[in-house]
C-alpha cells in the first residue's frame, strides 16, 4: 500500500447521514481512505481517541473587507477573517463582494479577489451583492461572472443604498433563473423601518435599543413574504438569509407548503442573544446591534425548532465585525449620538459552531449529524462546493476540524482571533471547541496553537 501523509486514527466520524469509527487516510491534500489499520502506512499519525472528526465548517455568509459607509472601517480583512474563522474550525468561508452604486461587478470582483490575494489561512469563495441592476449588470456582467463560477448572489430589501424594489427584484431572479443563479435574500421592509425611525426621532427615542424597535418582527414577516412570492411570480429557488423569529418561519414553512423551494438559514444571535441587550447601560447596547435584530426568548425557542425539525437547511454567522470603541466602528462619532448611525453587524465566525455544538449537540437539542448538516455539508450541497467540500468521504478535500466534546471554553474576546475588539457573546460557557484542524491535508491547527501560515487558503471557484 503506498503510504499516506497523514493517517488520524482513533476518532469518532461523523457526517450529514453517518457516525463511524475508522481510520482517515490523506494522501496529496485528499482524502484517499476510510479503513482500518491505516496508522502503519503514515508518514504521520494523529491520534484523535476521544474525540469527533468532522468535516471543516463552512461559513456561507461571512462579511470581510467591505465598504461600509463614509468613515466607516470594518475590523476584519481577509487575514483577520479566515485566522478567526480557521480557529473556529473552519476550512472554508464565503465573503460578499459589494457592488457600489454605478459600479460594474467585473470591476469590484477584481479588486475583491486583489484583497484576499495571499492573506487567506481558510479557503474562500465569493457570493456577489446586486445592487444596481442596470442592463449592463443583468445582461453582461452577472451572466459572464455565473460562468465563471460565481454562481450564487444576494439581494437586500433594506438599507437605502443597497435595497431593490419589487421590479428590480423581479428582473434581478428573472436573469438569475436562466443562469442557474442561487439567489439570496435578506427580508426586511425598508419603507417600515424608515417610518418606525422618523417616529423614533420625533420621540428623542435615540439609543441603541431603538435598532430593535425599528426593525420589528412584522418588518422580516411582511419582506419574507413579499421575497417568496415574487420568487414564485418568477420560479425561482431562493435562499432566506438569518431569519431571526417564528412569524419569518411561519412563511417559509408555507411557501414550501404550495410547492416553493426555499432554503432557509438562521445564525448564532438568534439562539442564544435577545433584543434586550441592545438596551445596555452607557451605550454597550451598540455591541448588539446587527439586522434583523435578535428577538425574544419565544423567537429562540422557534428558531431552535427550526434546526430540529429541518426547517433550516444552514446555519451561518453573518459575521460582520466592527469594532466598539473607535471612531470608526460602533462608537463613531454619530453613532455614538443616534441608533441609525451604528454599524450593523456583530462579529461571529469564530464561535458559530462551538455555540451550536455546546447548545445544540451538547444539550440534546440537535444530534451531531445535524450539526454536520447546518454547519458544513448543506452549504457545500447549496453553493456548489459538494463533494468536494462539506464531507469526509474518499475524493473529498481533506479538511477535517478535530473537536473535542468535553473541552470547556469561557468565550473571551482576548482568546479569539477577529479584527473586532469585543465578542456580543462575551462570557458564554460553551462544552466542545475543535482543537485541530486540517485544509487540505495540512494541518493548520494542531492543539489550538497554530502551526501554519497565511496563503495558505486559496479561492475556489464554483
Amino acid at each position: 500500500m503506498d503510504m499516506f501523509d497523514i493517517v488520524i486514527t482513533g476518532g469518532t466520524i461523523a457526517t450529514a447521514s453517518d457516525t463511524f469509527c475508522c481510520d482517515v487516510g490523506i494522501r496529496g491534500g485528499k482524502i484517499a481512505m476510510l479503513g482500518d489499520g491505516l496508522a502503519a502506512y503514515a508518514n504521520e499519525v494523529i491520534d484523535a481517541t476521544g474525540k469527533y472528526v468532522l468535516p471543516g465548517g463552512i461559513d456561507s455568509h461571512v462579511h470581510i473587507a467591505q465598504p461600509s459607509g463614509e468613515g466607516i472601517v470594518m475590523a476584519d480583512g481577509f487575514e483577520s477573517g479566515t485566522l478567526s474563522a480557521l480557529f473556529g474550525g473552519n476550512t472554508t468561508i464565503m465573503p460578499f463582494c459589494l457592488q457600489e452604486r454605478g459600479r460594474g461587478l467585473r470591476q469590484t470582483l477584481a479588486e475583491y479577489h486583489a484583497l484576499a490575494e495571499g492573506s487567506c489561512y481558510t479557503d474562500v469563495s465569493f457570493h456577489l451583492i446586486v445592487c444596481d441592476p442596470s442592463p449592463d449588470v443583468l445582461g453582461q456582467d452577472l451572466p459572464a461572472l455565473v460562468h465563471d463560477g460565481y454562481t450564487s448572489l444576494k439581494v437586500f430589501m433594506t438599507y437605502e443604498n443597497l435595497r431593490l424594489n419589487d421590479a428590480q427584484l423581479l428582473a434581478t431572479f428573472d436573469v438569475a433563473r436562466d443562469l442557474g443563479a442561487t439567489v439570496m435574500v435578506h427580508c426586511e421592509n425598508e419603507d417600515a423601518i424608515r417610518f418606525l425611525i422618523e417616529k423614533h426621532e420625533a420621540a428623542s427615542l435615540l439609543r441603541p435599543s431603538s435598532h430593535a424597535t425599528t426593525r420589528p418582527v412584522a418588518a422580516e414577516r411582511e419582506a419574507t413574504h413579499r421575497a417568496v412570492s415574487l420568487a414564485e411570480i418568477v420560479d425561482i429557488p431562493v435562499v432566506i438569509v438569518h431569519v431571526s423569529n417564528g412569524a419569518a418561519i411561519d412563511e417559509i414553512t408555507r411557501a414550501r407548503q404550495r410547492g416553493s423551494t426555499v432554503t432557509a438559514e438562521t445564525c448564532p444571535q438568534y439562539l442564544v442573544l435577545t433584543a434586550a441587550d441592545l438596551d445596555g447601560m452607557d451605550w454597550e447596547g451598540a455591541k448588539f446591534v446587527c439586522s434583523p435584530p435578535p428577538r425574544d426568548t419565544a423567537d429562540q425557542q422557534a428558531c431552535w425548532q427550526g434546526l430540529r425539525d429541518g426547517t433550516f437547511d444552514l446555519f451561518s454567522s453573518d459575521h460582520c465585525p466592527y469594532k466598539y470603541d473607535s471612531v470608526d466602528g460602533k462608537l463613531n462619532p454619530k453613532g455614538a449620538r443616534h441608533f441609525r448611525h451604528i454599524p450593523n453587524g456583530i462579529p461571529g465566525v469564530e464561535t458559530r459552531m462551538p455555540i451550536l455544538f455546546s447548545e445544540g449537540v451538547r444539550k440534546g437539542r440537535i444530534d451531531i449529524n445535524r450539526f454536520v448538516a447546518l454547519t458544513s455539508t448543506n452549504h457545500a450541497r447549496s453553493y456548489g462546493l459538494y463533494p468536494r467540500k462539506g464531507t469526509i468521504a474518499i475524493g473529498a478535500d481533506a479538511d477535517i476540524a478535530i473537536w473535542d466534546p468535553e473541552l470547556d471554553v469561557t468565550i473571551r474576546h482576548d482568546d479569539l482571533h477577529d479584527g473586532a475588539d469585543y465578542s456580543p457573546y462575551e462570557g458564554l460557557e460553551v462544552q466542545g471547541w475543535p482543537v485541530t484542524v486540517l485544509l487540505r491535508g495540512k494541518v493548520m491547527v494542531r492543539d489550538r496553537i497554530m502551526v501554519a501560515k497565511k496563503g495558505d487558503g486559496q479561492y475556489v471557484r464554483r
